[in-house]
């Protein structure tokens, strides 16, 4: 396939790839997506799940948060695809420079990535809303209901509620973030984007930091910036990314 071949030497001679991905990265790791027919916010109940990710549910109905959250927004067992690993290895062997994701199901790491910016943070990292203090996944998923801190100084519980570093409708992103997610754009020589709609603002205006003549969108389905791609692929990416090497 052409755009195959094309794609795989524009990766060979590239030093300072970037990624930018979405749900679709994830999918193939057993992890349903937001937008699509069965996705998340296809579900019915008695509140859209859109306003069940918002700052103002979890502040006035955060058991009802949690319920939701750890039956759908968790996938602990969940392990690292072909597309995962093709961008660590790219990254070991000086190809790419970074990851810039909007997932938080931290497989980018899990499969050897070290560079990842995350935009919407990560259910790995969690933190007590009274003492700040950290706690990781699993601790969260041992608590039944709502989490609370059970640590604190000399050990002492403060009992605060524990709410996951990621950000709800309604947060503002993290501006170190998205300033080293921009930096790295701006300074890529190749940008390879997969797996997202770029419809979610401000994440998807990042792209526009691009200015390089590499631009590769790879979907299954169409996307707003479609046009602005150098190179468009519509397939898996797991097959495309991790099919390279072969």
């Amino acid at each position: 396939m052409e755009q195959l071949e094309q794609l795989k030497s524009w990766v060979e001679d590239s030093r300072r790839i970037v990624f930018f991905g979405g749900a679709g990265v994830s999918t193939e790791s057993g992890i349903p997506d937001f937008r699509s027919a069965g996705g998340l916010y296809s579900e019915d109940g008695d509140y859209p799940p859109e306003t069940i990710v918002s700052h103002d549910f979890f502040e006035r109905h955060t058991a009802e948060f949690y319920r939701f959250y750890r039956e759908r927004m968790l996938w602990p067992d969940a392990v690292p695809n072909a597309a995962h690993l093709a961008l660590a290895r790219w990254e070991r062997e000086g190809k790419l420079s970074a990851v810039v994701t909007q997932n938080i199901d931290g497989l980018h790491q899990a499969a050897g990535s070290r560079t990842v910016w995350e935009l919407h943070g990560s259910v790995h990292r969690n933190h007590c809303l009274s003492c700040g203090r950290s706690f990781t996944l699993r601790e969260v998923l041992e608590c039944e209901g709502v989490p609370r801190c059970h640590g604190g100084d000399a050990g002492c519980p403060c009992g605060g509620v524990i709410k996951p570093d990621v950000v709800l409708y309604g947060e503002p992103l993290e501006e170190r973030v998205l300033r080293g997610a921009a930096d790295a754009i701006a300074s890529a020589d190749m940008l390879i984007v997969g797996g997202t709609s770029l419809a979610v603002y401000p994440a998807a205006g990042l792209t526009d930091y691009y200015r390089g003549r590499r631009l590769v969108l790879i979907n299954r389905t169409a996307t707003p910036q479609d046009r602005r791609a150098d190179l468009l692929i519509r397939g898996s990416l797991g097959e495309i990314l991790g099919g390279l090497d072969s």
